[in-house]
């Protein structure tokens, strides 16, 4: 048996709700085993053709990957966030977990949302829904120098899970075998072939009469701040390379949140976002306010005085401060304990650098990570202040649906705790067409000169990835 007999045990979508819905109709049951000499990147290429998912935090050390489908979970409306909680926990709280994994092993959903609750799927995002969490068959943890492999898989509730482990078992040790075999072939990917065509379909004529009509609200007091986003659409002759754009995030953009959300075959969302929405464990909550940035320079004392300029930008410490000061009363209420450092720092990555303020807390009802991202999103430096205000301005402004970009990106683990990351710097593909969001702040000093060349900036990195050398 080569583990194939498993990939079948996935049950069709049932509906107990126009809201929500889950596959999971039967009992989970999961299995790890130690898994040393498997690669991410191994993987995800021996999953090549399949449903996908990563994420990496080298902050702390931490990487996951899964692929196939074991189980989705689908919400909509404006209380999505909280049928995802609930079909979590229901799919949880039954599970058979076999041998006493350790935690880091432990089944993992892997998913997001999109940035607006009423988000309807377009030609751009036609697999997506505005919640979509799947648990892989597959799933593969590293931290630090350890990895396991773990299968997850669905069983009739009448089914004894004790009695299936011979068959899990080989089914895992066998697919640890191709792995390993993958690993051993699996080299650095080549840069990937550039697009036969790149265009911005938002001219800046467009852009600064956007830009002036948010002004003109920010001047009469309707808004204090809103995001504004522009697209890139490449084009190829051949599938898009989504491995060789991840292994390129991977070496030139490791300080950041790398992911793939890949729910079905080439057609797949993923970037290197630097901005952490929240991370939960237990009753410690982690997040951060990241607003304002400035380009960077090859050379050290030009780059400093880069980093100072930004620190002394009346413009940009005005926007940031209105993230910060949004976050401390959003998440106030539900914490003991809120650290927010009074100053903000400088967070420099490969190619801008951004106006960071680190947040730390204690929540006072530790109830996982979805109740803090859906308190968070969207935060003013993805939205704006006041919230609707800005909302509603977005939606009639941009001309393009935002789709999953910038909302929440990341994972829920077996307790409901997780990571969740604000996916920006990031790419949606499907076959061989390319989607790139870049969006810049706007604020009562903002310049429509200066924030489309903050947008090409922000561009770069997914430009860079696949092959594109291009500032518009």
């Amino acid at each position: 048996m080569a583990g194939e007999p498993w990939e079948g045990r996935v049950a069709p979508i049932a509906s107990p709700s126009p809201t929500y819905r889950s596959s999971a109709d039967g009992r989970l049951v999961s299995l790890s085993r130690p898994s040393p000499g498997i690669s991410a990147a191994a993987f995800l290429a021996h999953a090549h053709g399949r449903e996908r998912f990563f994420w990496e935090d080298v902050r702390d050390q931490i990487t996951y990957a899964g692929f196939g489908t074991a189980v989705n979970l689908l919400a909509w409306g404006d209380a999505r966030f909280d049928h995802i909680q609930e079909l979590a926990r229901a799919l949880f709280s039954g599970a058979a977990l076999l041998e006493d994994p350790p935690p880091p092993a432990l089944p993992r959903l892997f998913g997001g949302f999109a940035f607006r609750d009423d988000f309807t799927p377009d030609n751009t995002w036609s697999v997506y829904h505005p919640a979509h969490f799947v648990l892989p068959h597959y799933q593969l943890v590293q931290v630090g120098d350890e990895s396991w492999l773990t299968i997850n898989a669905l069983i009739p509730e009448d089914e004894d899970p004790a009695a299936l482990l011979p068959d899990l078992r080989e089914a895992l040790d066998a697919r640890y075998e191709a792995l390993q075999a993958e690993s051993a072939t699996n080299g650095m990917r080549e840069q990937p072939a550039a697009p036969t065509d790149v265009n911005y379909p938002l001219s800046y004529d467009a852009w600064a009469e956007m830009i002036a009509s948010a002004k003109a609200r920010i001047e009469a007091g309707a808004l204090q701040k809103v995001v504004l986003a522009r697209v890139s659409e490449l084009r190829f002759r051949q599938r898009v390379d989504v491995d060789g754009a991840l292994a390129f995030l991977n070496r030139h953009y490791a300080d950041s949140y790398r992911f793939l959300f890949e729910p079905r075959p080439y057609h797949a969302f993923y970037g290197a976002t630097p901005e952490l929405l929240a991370k939960v464990e237990g009753e410690t909550l982690t997040s951060m306010a990241l607003a304002g940035s400035i380009g960077r320079s090859a050379d050290a004392r030009r780059d400093e005085a880069l980093g100072q300029q930004l620190l002394r930008s009346e413009k940009d410490r005005h926007e940031h401060e209105v993230v910060v000061m949004s976050m401390l009363e959003r998440l106030a209420p539900l914490t003991s304990q809120l650290e927010i450092s009074p100053q903000p720092g400088v967070y420099k990555l490969r190619n801008i650098q951004h106006l960071l303020t680190p947040v730390r807390g204690r929540l006072l009802q530790p109830q996982g990570i979805l109740p803090v991202v859906r308190i968070l999103h969207p935060t003013p430096a993805l939205g704006g202040k006041p919230r609707r205000p800005a909302l509603a301005f977005i939606r009639e402004s941009e001309p393009v649906p935002r789709g999953w970009y910038a909302a929440p990106i990341g994972w829920i683990d077996y307790r409901l705790d997780g990571a969740f990351a604000v996916a920006i710097r990031s790419a949606v593909s499907q076959d061989r067409r390319v989607w790139l969001y870049a969006g810049a702040g706007i604020v009562a000093a903002s310049d429509p000169q200066q924030e489309w060349k903050e947008t090409a900036l922000k561009f770069r990195p997914m430009l860079e990835a696949l092959g594109v050398n291009d500032d518009h």
